[in-house]
């Protein structure tokens, strides 16, 4: 591959590799690395409720609203150029929001950083699949790449709790912003100059339409955590997301490259692959929402022990992820998808036992361990599926399709889950003390995800059953059927 001088450049897989994952590893700390740190958040720059909230759901509402527009974007204009000014944006904004020193400041930081975040997953994903080959060093590479993601979420536990506790909480987005200036110069030195973008136009009324009517759901999911589902604003804002998504599909229906083109679900297992990812999001979310309460709320943990507690569910979606290739490659993705939910659930039903009187040896280890591997050989299986017999032109979108579908099943079980926890902590609150009615709620919101990952193993192998239609030449391979390096 050439430089711009005109010389040839050595491509180093390994180094790409390390450097996109850094990408997708920074994205996903910043999903969780504040969640710890909001209390001193909240008095550091005089949050309300509300605002507290909105740290959180800021990030989450612009990441999960605009990936199909990020990854449509990295396909028409270069997924490396599109990724290094993602990267800027999301380290830019990281910076902004640990120097913000009041509560408009820090929401509209946290906002940039979800909008840069909605552009590095798609492109790095993409150029994941471009730098390796079909074969078993993509099912390698996605095997990190399933690592890295699934650590990201309980190392921000981990690191938020050590930073808050050490340095403030600023320093949980000046870290995140220092990570992505490392990360921009790795993927400047060793990601190569892939082929540019993909003649077409770019379809600014469909990726309006369906960003505002995202938007418009998210809130509404979010909103309903605090509100209530009856409640008119979040009514009116399924409602309006209904009426906006009608609108997206007859644009798509009359736009000749349309942001979400009909080809992407003619062969392989897209359709499959992204309702099962929406499954498992909406339990992912909310384990890394509950997990962390129950260790601080009913167990006494301060910020830093419960960080801690979070590494042993890191080492195991790290392993799982890792040898995820290797599983597939006699039962396949969709078999070794469907026993990974299901060893999901079993750690959900046995943390589902938790006692108010527990501790972390004894409540804890066992059921994280058991989860952390199945999720993370889920993760990287479900991912494969995602992107199998996707036109490689239309990679970038794919990888945005997937994460808005995991985005967007995270924040429908956490809002149903919430209410349900919640509900059920009231009722139980009359003859028992605080902490065994938040015990209570907590039981119940593990129990119900683990009857949720049981439902979606039982539906994996018919889902994911695949077209008895050839793929064409230039489209990606069903991958994670070898665990040779790349």
């Amino acid at each position: 591959m050439k430089s711009p001088t005109g010389t040839t450049r050595r491509v180093r897989p390994r180094a790409a590799l390390a450097a996109l994952a850094g990408a997708q590893f920074t994205v996903m700390l910043a999903t969780s690395v504040v969640n710890v740190a909001l209390p001193r958040i909240r008095a550091g720059v005089g949050l309300s409720d509300g605002g507290t909230t909105w740290v959180v759901n800021a990030y989450g509402l612009a990441f999960g609203a605009l990936l199909l527009a990020g990854g449509r974007a990295a396909d028409l204009f270069g997924r490396r150029r599109t990724l290094l000014a993602g990267l800027a944006l999301f380290g830019t904004a990281s910076l902004a929001a640990g120097l913000a020193h009041s509560a408009g400041p820090l929401i509209a930081a946290r906002t940039a950083q979800g909008v840069g975040a909605a552009v590095v997953a798609p492109a790095a994903l993409a150029l994941v699949m471009d730098v390796f080959p079909p074969g078993p060093g993509r099912g390698r590479a996605l095997g990190v790449w399933g690592a890295v993601s699934g650590a990201g979420a309980a190392a921000g536990v981990l690191l938020g709790g050590l930073l808050t506790q050490l340095l403030g909480w600023a320093w949980t987005f000046h870290a995140v912003a220092l990570g992505t200036a490392v990360v921009a110069g790795g993927v400047a030195a060793f990601v190569p100059r892939v082929p540019g973008g993909r003649p077409g136009r770019f379809d600014v009324l469909g990726a309006t339409a369906v960003t505002a009517a995202l938007t418009a759901l998210v809130w509404a999911l979010t909103t309903a955590r605090r509100t209530g589902w009856s409640a008119a604003p979040v009514l009116a804002a399924l409602a309006l997301a209904a009426v906006l998504l009608a609108v997206f599909a007859r644009l798509e229906h009359r736009h000749p490259d349309p942001l979400l083109p009909p080809r992407l679900f003619a062969t392989g297992t897209v359709t499959a692959g992204n309702v099962l990812m929406a499954l498992l999001g909406s339990v992912w979310t909310a384990l890394f929402f509950f997990l962390p309460l129950y260790q601080q709320q009913v167990l006494g943990y301060g910020p830093l022990v419960t960080g801690l507690g979070q590494l042993p569910l890191a080492a195991a979606t790290m392993l799982g992820s890792t040898v995820a290739p290797r599983l597939a490659r006699r039962p396949g993705p969709p078999v070794t998808a469907a026993t990974a939910l299901l060893t999901e659930a079993a750690g959900l039903l046995w943390l589902s036992r938790i006692r108010a009187d527990g501790g972390y040896w004894s409540d804890v280890l066992g059921p994280a361990v058991l989860i952390g591997l199945g999720l993370g050989v889920a993760f990287v299986q479900l991912t494969a599926l995602a992107v199998a017999g996707v036109p490689r032109a239309d990679a970038g979108l794919a990888g945005g399709l997937v994460n808005t579908t995991r985005q967007a099943g995270g924040a429908a079980g956490l809002a149903v889950l919430t209410t349900l926890a919640g509900s059920v902590t009231a009722h139980a609150a009359a003859g028992r003390t605080h902490a065994e009615a938040l015990t209570t709620g907590y039981r119940t919101a593990f129990a119900v995800s683990a009857a949720l990952l049981a439902l979606s193993a039982a539906l994996a192998p018919a889902l994911a059953r695949r077209r008895a239609v050839p793929a064409a030449p230039d489209t990606v391979p069903l991958t994670g059927t070898g665990p040779s390096a790349p």
